[in-house]
């Protein structure tokens, strides 16, 4: 008899997909709300529970599904850095739909709300799939279920930018998912095997005899490169900042903070479980990683410093984002490992708070998004104004705040001696300055009072964000202050997690 929280993982994939049914019978968009918003909450509750059942004693385990045992059925497998992850997922979908939940009203149709909602559950069920699953075709088919439903919000907001937006961004995805199925089923042919835990042990022997080696050449080539696509690494990212232009607001916190990040995820069961962080290395696919998450640092930054348009400077911003994630890889190790997923957990909780901000000081300004036309937008919605400072400090490296956590993780991670460091810590010093240069100004940006008559920009008044809208920017900035503050016990819950894999 299994212990009872051990059902948990499966039974959160469950009902967030029985959820997504309930919800499309659901015609009233703010009934399809309560019902997305009380599904992940009592998933939320569920991961929590076991989250404190085995993470204090390190617990792992493997969840059978059906009658069909190991190794032909499939699997679920949990540890802290599962939990963790789960946990950051549903805490932050929720967040993202209560910061955006305006926008969604008054961008989407009413006949259509429910049917986003009916997305929002998709996605989740696909991150916990993601995350939890110890089948490799299993992660296929949920990556897929991510990016039909990514693709319908972007597209919820019916404009002409919404859908080249989304045409651009669901070629991009299918030809990462193409290339992921097609290693996966060169690899499954090597192997005979679906299942993680043995495709490993297989790659393991074949690695130590010298067989296949190019065939697992081509594998990791392609399912790496594919994961790459779909996660907007540089120079894939062209589609972002279209996508997050255009779309909704919940909309593009939840791109930026959720749904890149469950292909990040995989990727990570990719190197640690599939193939192995040694044997990933010895084929110099670290290597690749490591010259992409430098370049996506170094040109997100610069794009982002020439933009004026504020969510399209986000966007660029998340493409120097996710290139730290992928220097961490690049880098090699655990230390540098554990530093690129605390980079997932920071950027989940800082983007959506600086997106769902941005889109209040959008509101503020007449639901202009031009940098100019923010001239003192913090005055007049002083919680977004707030909120927007703390994520962009934070993306700064202030310290006390996440971002700042993350980039001493990744250097001191990088202090190896070997060339990969100089690479490591130049481009953390050139990112962070970059950073400063186009975060600095949007702050001063948006805190400069504007005098009557000294401009052409009508004077606006006060805006208050509804309850829902500051419970959001709040608990957002509040998940960033506090994995700044407590970076120490949450990189330790990631080590031990990792070491876990």
């Amino acid at each position: 008899m299994l212990p009872w929280y051990q059902h948990i993982p499966f039974f959160s994939i469950v009902l967030m997909m029985i959820a997504g049914i309930f919800t499309s019978i659901v015609h009233r968009g703010r009934a399809a709300l309560a019902v997305h918003l009380c599904a992940v909450s009592a998933v939320l509750a569920g991961n929590a529970a076991l989250f404190a059942n085995i993470v204090p004693a390190g617990e792992t385990f493997t969840y059978n599904l059906g009658i069909v045992g190991h190794p032909f059925g499939n699997e679920l497998v949990c540890g802290p850095l599962e939990v963790t992850l789960a946990l950051t997922f549903l805490t932050v979908m929720a967040l993202c739909v209560l910061g955006g939940y305006k926008g969604i009203f008054e961008d989407i149709e009413p006949e259509k709300q429910n049917l986003y909602f009916v997305m929002c559950d998709l996605i989740m069920a696909s991150l916990l799939a993601m995350v939890y699953t110890n089948d490799a075709f299993t992660a296929y088919v949920f990556i897929e279920i991510n990016t039909i439903s990514a693709c319908a919000l972007v597209m919820a907001k019916d404009s002409g930018a919404t859908l080249v937006a989304t045409i651009r961004y669901l070629m991009m995805s299918l030809l990462g998912s193409g290339m992921f199925l097609m290693g996966l089923t060169l690899l499954y042919h090597i192997t005979g095997h679906l299942l993680i835990i043995d495709i490993h042990e297989q790659v393991v022997h074949l690695a130590e005899t010298g067989s296949y080696l190019l065939p697992l050449t081509v594998v990791m080539g392609l399912m790496t490169l594919g994961l790459c696509l779909k996660s907007a690494l540089f120079p894939f990212h062209t589609w972002l900042p279209d996508a997050h232009g255009s779309a909704t607001t919940s909309s593009s916190a939840i791109l930026s903070g959720l749904v890149l990040k469950g292909y990040i995820v995989l990727l990570i069961k990719c190197i640690f479980s599939i193939f192995g962080e040694h044997i990933f290395r010895s084929f110099h696919v670290g290597d690749a990683l490591l010259v992409m998450g430098v370049a996506a640092m170094v040109y997100g930054s610069v794009k982002a410093m020439g933009e004026t348009h504020i969510k399209r400077m986000i966007a660029y911003s998340s493409v120097a984002q996710i290139g730290y994630i992928y220097l961490g890889f690049g880098l090699g190790g655990e230390a540098a490992a554990a530093a690129a997923i605390y980079q997932i957990l920071v950027h989940a909780f800082t983007k959506p708070l600086l997106f769902v901000c941005a889109g209040e000081l959008a509101e503020a300004s007449g639901h202009r998004k031009q940098m100019y036309y923010l001239r003192g937008a913090g005055h007049r919605a002083k919680l977004a104004g707030i909120g927007f400072t703390v994520g962009g400090l934070s993306m700064i490296g202030l310290p006390l705040l996440g971002g700042f956590a993350v980039k001493f993780f990744l250097a001191d991670a990088a202090l190896s001696g070997s060339w990969r460091m100089w690479v490591a810590l130049g481009a953390l010093a050139v990112s962070s300055v970059l950073n400063a240069l186009y975060y600095l100004p949007a702050i001063i940006q948006i805190w400069t009072i504007r005098e009557h008559g000294a401009d052409d920009l009508p004077q606006l008044p006060a805006v208050k964000p509804g309850a829902a809208v500051a419970v959001s920017i709040v608990l957002l900035a509040v998940g960033g202050i506090l994995l700044g503050v407590f970076c120490t016990p949450v990189g330790d819950l990631i080590s031990t997690g990792l070491s876990l894999l």
